[in-house]
C-alpha cells in the first residue's frame, strides 16, 4: 500500500511538471503565432474537426478562400499566396493542437487521481480550478480570435491580454500546487501578513506589466518608438496630447501604450533594487539564492526588451523576451514561495 502511494505521488508530481512544461511551451508558441500574424489564419472555431490539417489542395483552397473574406486578407496580405497562407496557417494549427493536448493530458490523469483516492483533497481541489482555466482559456482563444474576423485586421488587445494572462495564472497555480506537493506543505498564496506584502506587490506589479506587453503586442505599438532611452527625441512620446485626466487611460494610444510598459520596467527595477536591499539588511539568507536568480532574469529581461525595441522588433529577440518574461514570473514566486509561512 505504501509502494502503491509513493508511485501515485510520484506520477502526480510528473504530471503536474509535464503539465508546467506544456504550458510554456504553449505561450512561446502563441507569442510566435502572435509575432507572424498567424493567430487569424483560421477562422472558425473547429474544436472537433480541426484535430488534423488539411489532407489534400481541396481542402487547403477552403480554408484559403475563408481567410481572404476577412479584414487581415483584404487590406494587409491581399496579394498572398496559398504557399505564404500555409505557413501562417500552420502556426495557428500547432497552437490549437498543443492546446487540445494540454486540455487532455490535464483531465485524464486528473480522474485517475481523483479516483485513486490517494491526493489530498486540498491538492486536486487546486487542480479543478486549474482545469476550469484550461477550458475558460479556449473559450477566451476563440473570443480573441473573433475579434479579429469582423472590423479589424487584428484581434482586440484587450482579448489578448486576457489570453496571455490567464495562461500566466494557469503557470502560476501548477508551479504552487507542485511547490506545496514537492514540500507537502499548503502554503496560500494569498496570505495577507505584513512581511508577505512587499513580494506580493512585485507580484502584482509584474502581471501589470505582463498585461500592458500584451497590449503593446497586440497594438504593434513597439512600431511607434524604436528608440532608447528617449521616446524619439523626448522622455515623453511626441504625439502624446494631455488635455484632460481620463486622457491618461485610453489604452488604445499606441504611444502611451509603449510609454507605460517602458516605464513599468523601471519602477519594477527600482523595486526590486530596495527589496534586495531589504533581504540583505535583514540578514534573510533563505531568500538570498533564489533572488540572486531572480534579478539575472530581470537584467536580462530589461535589455532584451531594449534590443527588441532598437532591433525594429526582431522576432527572434522578442520570442525570447517573452520566454524570459515566464521565467521571471516563476523566480518571482519562487522567491515569494520561500518568503510565506
Amino acid at each position: 500500500m505504501i509502494s502503491n502511494e509513493k508511485k501515485i505521488n510520484e506520477l502526480f508530481s510528473s504530471w503536474l511538471l509535464i503539465s508546467l512544461v506544456l504550458v510554456f511551451l504553449i505561450v512561446i508558441v502563441g507569442g510566435l503565432t502572435r509575432l507572424t500574424n498567424s493567430g487569424l489564419s483560421i477562422t472558425e472555431w473547429e474544436l472537433f474537426e480541426g484535430i488534423l490539417p488539411p489532407l489534400n489542395e481541396k481542402s487547403w483552397i477552403m480554408y484559403f478562400d475563408l481567410y481572404k473574406q476577412i479584414p487581415q486578407y483584404k487590406y494587409l496580405n491581399f496579394n498572398m499566396s496559398i504557399d505564404e497562407f500555409k505557413v501562417i496557417f500552420y502556426w495557428e494549427y500547432f497552437h490549437r493542437i498543443l492546446a487540445r493536448i494540454i486540455g487532455i493530458f490535464f483531465l485524464i490523469p486528473l480522474i485517475f487521481f481523483r479516483l485513486s483516492n490517494l491526493i489530498r483533497s486540498e491538492y486536486l481541489n487546486i487542480c479543478y480550478l486549474i482545469f476550469t482555466l484550461i477550458v475558460f482559456q479556449g473559450i477566451i482563444g476563440w473570443y480573441m480570435v473573433k475579434s479579429g474576423l469582423v472590423n479589424d485586421i487584428t484581434v482586440s488587445h484587450y482579448r489578448l491580454s486576457l489570453h496571455l494572462i490567464n495562461a500566466f495564472l494557469i503557470l502560476s497555480i501548477i508551479f504552487w500546487l507542485r511547490k506545496n506537493f514537492i514540500l507537502q506543505k499548503n502554503k496560500m498564496f494569498f496570505k495577507l501578513k505584513s512581511f508577505n506584502f512587499p513580494f506580493l506587490f512585485l507580484i502584482l506589479l509584474i502581471f501589470i506589466q505582463i498585461i500592458l506587453g500584451a497590449f503593446v503586442s497586440g497594438l504593434d505599438a513597439g512600431k511607434i518608438y524604436q528608440t532608447w532611452p528617449l521616446m524619439g527625441e523626448n522622455y515623453l512620446p511626441d504625439d502624446l496630447v494631455i488635455k484632460k485626466i481620463n486622457d491618461l487611460l485610453i489604452f488604445d494610444n499606441h504611444s502611451l501604450v509603449q510609454f507605460y510598459h517602458r516605464n513599468l520596467a523601471y519602477v519594477i527595477i527600482i523595486y526590486s533594487f530596495f527589496l534586495t536591499v531589504f533581504i540583505y539588511k535583514r540578514k534573510i539568507k533563505s531568500l538570498y539564492k533564489s533572488l540572486n536568480i531572480y534579478l539575472i532574469f530581470l537584467l536580462l529581461q530589461a535589455l532584451l526588451g531594449v534590443f527588441t525595441l532598437i532591433s525594429g522588433l526582431n522576432i527572434y529577440l522578442a520570442s525570447i523576451h517573452q520566454v524570459t518574461s515566464l521565467l521571471l514570473v516563476l523566480s518571482a514566486l519562487n522567491l515569494y514561495y520561500l518568503r510565506v509561512k
